[in-house]
C-alpha cells in the first residue's frame, strides 16, 4: 500500500508477513525501498516479531531475561508489603515517647478502602504476569495489563499517603506514623519500579529485539516459582505468629524475617509453647526455600556473566592470539622480542593465503576502530578459510604436529585465563554489591534510628555488618517504625548477596588459601606428599616400579572379583607420542580396535569433576579415529599429508574448545558416530535381484554415509558457540 492510497499517512509504512523489496512514497516524492527478511508486523519504526520467531538473533539480553526475573521478584514482595500496609493502622500514639511502644488508632474508611483497592490491583497484576510466564495469556495482552494495574496500585498508594499527610496527619510529638505507613511507601516504590522496567521489556519487543514471550530457561522459571513460594511462606507465617503470639502483623513479619535469615537479634521471641513449636517447621521450611532461591539466583547470575561477559573476553583473547601468529615455524625463535608476548604458529595453510587473510582481518579491525567499534568479520573469514582446508605444502608430519600443538597450547592458555577471569569477575561483582548494600544500608539506618537510638554512622556500619553475616549479637537492632520495614526489605536482599559472596570467595580466595596450606603442609607437618613427589621425580625407575606394582594389585583385584584380566590397552589409557602419531598406523582393523577402546575410555570420563581435558596427542588420535571410518586408509593418509592431522583451527570459531559441551561429550559423540559408520561399511551388501536394486541400494548408502560424514567430521554448528 503506498502513501497516496486512502487510509495511510505520508512517511509511514505498515507491512505484514515478510514483504521483500517494498517501495513507499514520502512527502518529497522520492522513492525509498525498504527490504526486510524478518517476519511479523512492522509499524513505522516498530517491528513486532511473532511468538514462535526464535530463529533470529535476540539481543537486549538484560531487557529480555533479567527484567522479567526482577519483576517476578519485586512483584510478590510488593504484594506482601501491601498486605502489611492494609492490616496495620497508619498512625499511633506514643505514650512513652518511643516508637516501639506506640499504640495505633483507627484510620479513615476511605484510607482502608483505597488501600484494599491498591492491594487488589497489585495481586491481579502479578497474576497476569504469572499467566504471561506460563503462556496462558498472550504477551501483548498480559504484559500491558500487568503494567497498567501496577501503575494504578502505585497511584492509589501515593494518593493515600499524600492525603493522609495533608488532611489527617499525626499530631507531633505525641503521635507518629506506624510501620504500616512506611510499608505502604516501600510498596509504592516497588510497584513503580516494576512497572517501569516492564515497559523497557515491552519496548524491546516493539523494536524487534526478541519475540513476544519471555526467553527464560527452566532454571529461571524455577527461580520465579521459588520466589513466589518464599514470599507466600513469609507472609503466611507472619499471619500465624501474629495470631498465636498476640503481636501485630508487622511485628510478626519482622520476627519471621529475622528467623528465616538466621539473624536472631533476640528482641522478639515466641512467648508461649505453641509459638515455640511452630518455629520448628516454619524455620526449616523457610531456610530450605531461601537456600533454593539463593542457589537459583547464583546460577542465573553465572549464566548471564558467561553469555554476555565471558564469551566476549574469550573472543578478545582469540583476536589477540591470532595477531601473534606467524607463518613459518622457523620464525618462532626470531619473533620473540623482550617485553612482548611470544609468537605462535599460524594455522596450517599456504603462507600467501594465510598472510592475506590475517592482513585483511587487521585492516577490518582498523576500520572498525576508526568507526568506534569492533568488527570480527576478518576473524570469521580466517575460521572459514581454515575449514576450507586448501592444499598445503608438503612437510614432514612431525613438523605439522608441532605447529598445530603450538596453537593448541595457545588455546589452552586462553581457557585457563578465561577460567581465572570468570572467577575473579564474579567475586568483584559480589564484593561491589556487598559494599553498596553495607554502606548505603548503614546510611538509612543512621537516619532512621537517629531519634530512637541516636546511632552514629560507625554504629550503623557495625549493625549492618553483624546483620549481613547473620551474627546477630542483639546489642543493636532496629527500633523505629521506619527502621523495621526497611530492615525487612534490606535483609531479604543483603543476606542472599552475602551468601553468594561467600560462594564466590570459595572458588578464589579460599581456594588459594587452601592450596597454600597444602603446600606448606607438604614440607612441614605433613611432609609425606612433598617428599614422595620429589623422590619420584628424581628416580624415574622407582616411579615405574610403583606403577607396575599398582597394576599387578589392580589385576589381582579384578581376578578376585570374577572379572577376566584386562589387556594392556584395556587396563590403562595409552598416551600417544608425537613421534608415534607422525609415523601413523593406518591398518583398518587396528584403528577399529582402538576406536572401541577410545569409546570406553571417553565414556568413563563423562562423570569426572572437573571435566576431563585431553592433551594434544589424544586429540590427534581421536581425530584419526573419527576420520578413518568415512574414508579408506589410503585416503586418510593422503589427507593427513596434504591437509594436516586436525580438521579445525584450534583458535578459530570452529574449535572444539569453543563448544558448550565438555570435551569428553564432544569426543564421545563423534566416536560413536564413527563406529556406526564403520559398522555400516562392514555390513554385507544387500542382494536385490532387480536390475536397479543394487545400484539404488548403493546410492542410498552413499547418500546416508555422506550426510552422516558431514555431520560428524569437524565441529557441527549446533555445538559451536
Amino acid at each position: 500500500m503506498s502513501p497516496s492510497e486512502p487510509g495511510t499517512q505520508p512517511g509511514y509504512s505498515y507491512s505484514t508477513g515478510s514483504d521483500l523489496g517494498r517501495t513507499s512514497k514520502h512527502n518529497d516524492g522520492g522513492d525509498v525501498t525498504h527490504t526486510t527478511s524478518q517476519t511479523g508486523r512492522t509499524l513505522w519504526k516498530f517491528h513486532m516479531r511473532p511468538d514462535d520467531d526464535d530463529d533470529e538473533d535476540q539481543d537486549w539480553w538484560f531487557a529480555s531475561t533479567a527484567i522479567p526475573l526482577l519483576a517476578a521478584t519485586t512483584g510478590p514482595l510488593a504484594n506482601m508489603l501491601s498486605i502489611a500496609a492494609l492490616v496495620s493502622k497508619w498512625r499511633c500514639d506514643k505514650p512513652t515517647g518511643h516508637d516501639y511502644d506506640c499504640i495505633g488508632f483507627a484510620d479513615p474508611r476511605w484510607c482502608i478502602a483505597l488501600n484494599a483497592a491498591s492491594l487488589i490491583c497489585g495481586f491481579v497484576g502479578n497474576f497476569f504476569l504469572l499467566l504471561n510466564f506460563t503462556r496462558r495469556v498472550r504477551y501483548i495482552i498480559a504484559l500491558p495489563m500487568t503494567i497498567v494495574l501496577w501503575y494504578i496500585a502505585t497511584a492509589i498508594l501515593i494518593a493515600i499517603i499524600a492525603a493522609m499527610n495533608i488532611y489527617v496527619p499525626p499530631t507531633r510529638p505525641a503521635q507518629t506514623y506506624s510501620q504500616g505507613f512506611w510499608y505502604a511507601i516501600i510498596a509504592a516504590v516497588l510497584y513503580l519500579l516494576s512497572s517501569m522496567i516492564l515497559m523497557v521489556n515491552m519496548l524491546g519487543y516493539f523494536l524487534g529485539h526478541y519475540p513476544q514471550h519471555f526467553t527464560l530457561t527452566d532454571h529461571q522459571r524455577t527461580l520465579i516459582l521459588q520466589t513466589m513460594m518464599f514470599f507466600l511462606w513469609l507472609a503466611g507465617g507472619a499471619g500465624v505468629f501474629a495470631r498465636v503470639c498476640g503481636w501485630s502483623y508487622v511485628d510478626a513479619l519482622y520476627f519471621c524475617d529475622v528467623t528465616i535469615l538466621t539473624v536472631g537479634f533476640g528482641d522478639y521471641s515466641a512467648p508461649n509453647d505453641v509459638g515455640r513449636g511452630l518455629v520448628f517447621p516454619f524455620s526449616v521450611g523457610g531456610i530450605i526455600m531461601l537456600g533454593l532461591m539463593v542457589g537459583s539466583i547464583n546460577r542465573f547470575s553465572s549464566e548471564l556473566s558467561h553469555d554476555k561477559v565471558i564469551k566476549k573476553h574469550v573472543e578478545k583473547q582469540r583476536v589477540r592470539t591470532i595477531d601473534r601468529s606467524v607463518t613459518r615455524s622457523i620464525d618462532l625463535p626470531r619473533s620473540t622480542v623482550p617485553g612482548q608476548r611470544p609468537k605462535i604458529s599460524a594455522p596450517s595453510m599456504p603462507r600467501k593465503e594465510r598472510t592475506t587473510i590475517i592482513d585483511e582481518s587487521r585492516n577490518r579491525e582498523d576500520e572498525a576502530d576508526n568507526h568506534g567499534g569492533h568488527d570480527h568479520r576478518g576473524l570469521r573469514r580466517l575460521a572459514s578459510a581454515r575449514v576450507a582446508r586448501p592444499t598445503r605444502r608438503r612437510e614432514p608430519r612431525i613438523i605439522l604436529l608441532r605447529e598445530e600443538r603450538d596453537r593448541f597450547n595457545a588455546m589452552r592458555d586462553i581457557q585457563h585465563h578465561t577460567r581465572q577471569f570468570q572467577k575473579w569477575y564474579n567475586l568483584s561483582i559480589s564484593v561491589t554489591a556487598f559494599g553498596l548494600l553495607w554502606c548505603v544500608g548503614a546510611v538509612v539506618f543512621w537516619k532512621a534510628e537517629a531519634s530512637e537510638q541516636g546511632l552514629s554512622y560507625f554504629q550503623s556500619l557495625y549493625f549492618c555488618y553483624v546483620s549481613l553475616l547473620t551474627i546477630g549479637y542483639g546489642d543493636l537492632s532496629p527500633k523505629s517504625n521506619a527502621g523495621k520495614p526497611f530492615f525487612v526489605v534490606w535483609s531479604l536482599v543483603a543476606v542472599p548477596t552475602m551468601t553468594i559472596l561467600i560462594t564466590d570467595m570459595g572458588e578464589t580466595v579460599i581456594a588459594s588459601f587452601k592450596r597454600g596450606t597444602f603446600r606448606l603442609a607438604d614440607f612441614t607437618v605433613l611432609p609425606k606428599a612433598g617428599l614422595w613427589k620429589s623422590l619420584l621425580d628424581k628416580n624415574p625407575w622407582l616411579l615405574f616400579w610403583v606403577q607396575k606394582k599398582l597394576d599387578e594389585r589392580r589385576a589381582e583385584k579384578r581376578i578376585e572379583q570374577g572379572f577376566p584380566l584386562a589387556t594392556v590397552d584395556d587396563a590403562a589409557e595409552q598416551q600417544p607420542t608425537l613421534e608415534a602419531l607422525a609415523r601413523g598406523d593406518f591398518d583398518e582393523q587396528s584403528l577399529a580396535r582402538r576406536l572401541a577402546i577410545a569409546i570406553r575410555h571417553t565414556a568413563n570420563h563423562l562423570g569426572e569433576d572437573p571435566p576431563r581435558r585431553y592433551t594434544y596427542e589424544q586429540w590427534v588420535e581421536y581425530t584419526r579415529l573419527i576420520r578413518f571410518s568415512s574414508k579408506s586408509a589410503e585416503e586418510v593418509e593422503g589427507e593427513e599429508d596434504s591437509q594436516g592431522l586436525i580438521e579445525w583451527d584450534w583458535i578459530g570459531e570452529d574449535s572444539p574448545m569453543m563448544a558448550d559441551e565438555t570435551e569428553a561429550e564432544w569426543v564421545l559423540d563423534r566416536l560413536c558416530e564413527s563406529l556406526d559408520r564403520y559398522m555400516m561399511k562392514q555390513a554385507p551388501k544387500s542382494t536385490n535381484p532387480s536390475p536397479g536394486g543394487e545400484a539404488s541400494s548403493s546410492s542410498s548408502r552413499k547418500t546416508r554415509s555422506s550426510s552422516m560424514d558431514r555431520s560428524v567430521v569437524g565441529v557441527s554448528s549446533r555445538n559451536v558457540d
